[in-house]
């Protein structure tokens, strides 16, 4: 796995590479680009463990929705108002974010103690197993430097014979 201490330094390095590449890839719009990505998604999945980073737990906070807000109240069995009042706050782009990092939730062990009712944002994070990924590029170079699986996967994008 990426070491997390040269993810950043890796990212920067080729940041300049990754945005060109996407460039050219939006203009290309390939067909068969968001099956693909899933295949790389599925292959940096099988070989890097979130649970032996939790780097994006750590380093970002979630958009958190309102809906988001409702299930976690429910898990944790307070008001919505409460969540809101304990963990979050409405950042410049008027999002609500947690307060603090590392996650609130997150445990020593890099489990987390709201998995199942977690925010949207965390389920689907870092965003290369959905459809339509030409729309999230400019989120993926950012999550290049936060998820040694999102760079994984952007490196190998640059050497797939069905993106050059």
């Amino acid at each position: 796995m990426l070491e997390l201490e040269s993810l950043k330094e890796r990212a920067d390095k080729e940041v300049a590479k990754t945005k060109l590449f996407f460039q050219r890839l939006k203009k290309r719009k390939p067909t068969k680009l968001d099956g693909i990505v899933q295949e790389l998604h599925e292959e940096a999945f099988d070989r890097i463990d979130c649970l032996d980073c939790a780097n994006c737990c750590k380093s970002i906070s979630p958009s958190i929705t309102d809906r988001d807000i409702d299930r976690m109240a429910k898990e944790l069995r307070i008001r919505p108002s409460e969540v809101i009042s304990r963990y979050l706050y409405l950042d410049s782009d008027g999002d609500y974010v947690y307060k603090c990092q590392p996650c609130p939730f997150l445990m020593a062990d890099n489990y987390c103690s709201i998995y199942e009712s977690r925010p949207k944002a965390c389920r689907e994070y870092p965003h290369t197993d959905r459809r339509k990924f030409d729309q999230l590029l400019d989120l993926t170079i950012k999550n290049t430097y936060v998820c040694p699986a999102a760079f994984h996967i952007v490196e190998q994008m640059k050497k797939h014979p069905g993106l050059l």
